[in-house]
């Protein structure tokens, strides 16, 4: 199966609404997250770790991005 590539600002977007949909299913009443969720939750964190970031890190960005012009 292709990999399907979104933009950020699509996949903040989906997330949201899933989320959205996922506060008005759950019962309100349960108290806490089931074992199922539990584990899942645990594995997206682990997930979330392994992508390497895409901020700079400060030595990528100690040197100006600009260099600057001599008269």
């Amino acid at each position: 199966m292709d990999a399907v590539q979104i933009s950020s600002r699509h996949c903040r977007a989906i997330c949201e609404e899933v989320g959205e949909r996922l506060r008005q299913h759950i019962d309100r009443t349960q108290t806490a997250p089931s074992q199922r969720i539990m584990m899942l939750l645990r594995e997206l964190e682990l997930r979330e770790t392994e992508v390497p970031s895409i901020v700079p890190s400060p030595e990528d960005i100690s040197e100006p991005l600009i260099e600057e012009f001599t008269s």
